[in-house]
C-alpha cells in the first residue's frame, strides 16, 4: 500500500502531466484544423480512453504494476489528461458484468447531467450577471 502523502504526490505530479499534454493537444489542433469542431478534447477523449483500456487490460492479465504506477499512470496521467477515460473504463466494467441496464443508464444519466449542469451553470451566472 502507498503512503498516503506518496500516493497523493504521484497522482499530483502524474495529472499536471496530463493536464499539460491535453492542453499542448487542444493547442496543436486549433492551430492546425481549426476550431469549428472540438477536434482536440475528441481527440484526447477517444486516445485516453483506449490508453485506459491498454493499461487496464495489461494489468489485468499480466498484474506487473505496483500500486504506484497505477496511480500515477491511470489516476494521475490519465485522470489529467481526459476523464473520459474513467467513465469509459467504469462503463466497460458494467457492461462485462452483465449490468447493461446500468451500464446504459450510467452513460446516459452521465451525459444528459452532466450537460444540464452545465447549462445549469451557465444560466445561473448570466442571471448574476
Amino acid at each position: 500500500m502507498v503512503g498516503n502523502a506518496t500516493s497523493f504526490v504521484l497522482v499530483f505530479f502524474g495529472g499536471g502531466l496530463g493536464a499539460s499534454l491535453r492542453h499542448l493537444i487542444n493547442l496543436t489542433c486549433a492551430r492546425c484544423i481549426g476550431t469549428a469542431f472540438p477536434w482536440g478534447t475528441f481527440i484526447i477523449n477517444i486516445t485516453g480512453s483506449t490508453v485506459m483500456g491498454l493499461i487496464a487490460g495489461y494489468l489485468a492479465f499480466k498484474g506487473e504494476a505496483s500500486q504506484p504506477w497505477r496511480l500515477f499512470l491511470m489516476t494521475g496521467i490519465l485522470g489529467g489528461y481526459t476523464t473520459f477515460s474513467a467513465f469509459s473504463l467504469d462503463t466497460a466494467l458494467l457492461y462485462e458484468r452483465g449490468e447493461l441496464g446500468l451500464a446504459a443508464l450510467y452513460v446516459l444519466g452521465s451525459v444528459i447531467l452532466s450537460i444540464a449542469g452545465l447549462f445549469a451553470g451557465l444560466t445561473i451566472i448570466r442571471q448574476l450577471a
